[in-house]
């Protein structure tokens, strides 16, 4: 099974790639199955939501989430100005209309339940949906469950839609490890990005792999934008204020030379910018997930701003190669929070955007390969303990962090041939036999860490 580089780019919408986008695509899915049966027959609907979900699904508008889903809405679609006053309606008046033409009773305090002490089987993020007809009887009922980086599966934890490729395509150059990744180039001469393009044709035209990747980045651009310029106050009751906005002010007021480390100020400012807005419910780019939104589109603009002769090519090749290497997480670890605690997603993008950043430097294989391991390596064991389940501390930091970290994965893999230690192979296993170690309150559930040590205000 393909990976591809728009399973793990997606565009959607904030807070969180597994507690929003995730619920939302699932809501929406039913809702397209139920009508299969025969949409009239449905009289309501329930939605059950367990284990993380259940503990912080609310702080990541999962009940929000699930009521747009069913209506028939879709991450990349949905208007994120009209979606509040939407769920509010909903809420109000105890009516939901499903794919967005069949009335049905649903209050939300009886319909949406949060099962805040049960699990599902196979992960954490787990939801079950049940249809019932007028006289209470069952209409449909549908088991999943969210993963990480908005990707779905089913009950039995098979990709559903449009979250990976089939496995019967045919693929020119197949690769499940990074080992064998490298020995892909090595044998037929390619680097990273080329290679990754290749096996992107066998799916679609170059044309429209291209075009979907330059609309991925002009998503992160638009970002970026609008998080420079908002202000005020992230929503959630934390009471976390906006510094982007300010904080591009001051820079842009600076001249370059004036510091010798403004450009870690260039940096940090990418990263918070698309995090606040991941934060408010913006419109943001899964890079891989929501909660690591933000180091991807920095370092990304960190190229374009600060490397000379950087262009689309350089941007189209960075995406490709950070793809290539974000498809070895997710295909032997995992890039959920709520599965390994936060080093599946702020350690994954970072990894991502080191191997992506090598790649343009004119990194060889190898050097994008230890770029990869050296921005996981130093993120192993990082936890996920959201104040208050929100996105927002430390996760808005936690990106900057990463996004210069990331760069510095870059500077010492770029300083050496290659050759290393430990490989990206041994780094992803041990990524994941540490997720496997961590106690549960560390994965996403608000009930370790810096979740239990700090009062909320």
């Amino acid at each position: 099974m393909h990976i591809s580089v728009f399973d793990l780019f997606k565009i959607g919408i904030g807070p969180s790639s597994s507690h929003t986008v995730g619920p939302m695509i699932a809501a929406a899915r039913f809702a397209r199955h139920v009508a299969s049966l025969g949409i009239d027959r449905v009289a309501t609907v329930k939605v059950e939501l367990f284990g993380s979900l259940g503990f912080t699904g609310r702080g990541h508008g999962s009940d929000a989430a699930v009521l747009l889903g069913l209506e028939g809405n879709l991450p990349h679609e949905v208007d994120i100005d009209a979606a509040p006053a939407r769920v509010q309606a909903i809420t109000s008046e105890g009516k939901l209309r499903l794919l967005g033409t069949h009335a049905i009773d649903f209050r939300v305090g009886e319909h949406v339940v949060f099962h805040r002490r049960e699990r599902l089987p196979l992960h954490s993020n787990g939801l079950r949906f049940t249809a019932f007809d007028g006289a209470g009887e069952t209409v449909a009922e549908r088991v999943c469950y969210s993963v990480g980086g908005g990707f779905v599966v089913n009950h039995e934890g098979i990709p559903e839609g449009n979250d990976a490729t089939p496995s019967g395509a045919a693929i020119p150059y197949p690769f499940a490890t990074g080992d064998e990744l490298l020995a892909q180039c090595t044998a037929h001469g390619l680097c990273i990005s080329t290679l990754m393009l290749e096996n992107e044709k066998a799916l679609r035209p170059e044309s429209d792999v291209r075009r979907e990747l330059l609309a991925i980045w002009h998503a992160m651009e638009g970002c970026v934008r609008r998080g420079c310029e908002r202000e005020g106050i992230l929503p959630g009751g934390l009471k976390v204020k906006r510094r982007a906005a300010a904080m591009s002010r001051r820079l842009r007021a600076e001249s370059l030379g004036s510091d010798p480390l403004l450009v870690v100020d260039w940096v940090n400012l990418w990263a918070l910018a698309v995090n606040e807005e991941n934060a408010a419910g913006g419109r943001v780019v899964t890079a891989p997930t929501n909660g690591a939104a933000g180091i991807i589109p920095a370092v990304l603009h960190y190229y374009r701003r600060f490397v000379p002769n950087a262009d689309d090519e350089g941007t189209l090749r960075f995406l490709l190669a950070a793809a290539a290497i974000g498809s070895l997480y997710k295909r032997t670890a995992s890039i959920s929070g709520a599965e390994v605690g936060c080093q599946g997603e702020v350690g994954v993008a970072c990894s991502m955007a080191a191997a992506g950043l090598a790649e343009v430097m004119g990194g060889t294989p190898e050097q994008v390969e230890n770029a990869a391991e050296i921005g996981m390596e130093h993120n192993l064991g990082l936890t996920c303990d959201p104040i208050g389940g929100l996105v927002q501390v430390p996760c808005i930091e936690r990106n900057a962090m990463g996004s210069v970290k990331a760069i510095n994965a870059t500077r010492l893999a770029m300083s050496g041939d290659g050759k290393h230690n430990v490989s990206l192979d041994k780094v992803i296993r041990t990524m994941r036999q540490t997720g496997a170690d961590m106690s549960t309150k560390y994965k996403e559930t608000a009930r370790g860490g810096l979740a239990v040590n700090i009062i909320e205000c």
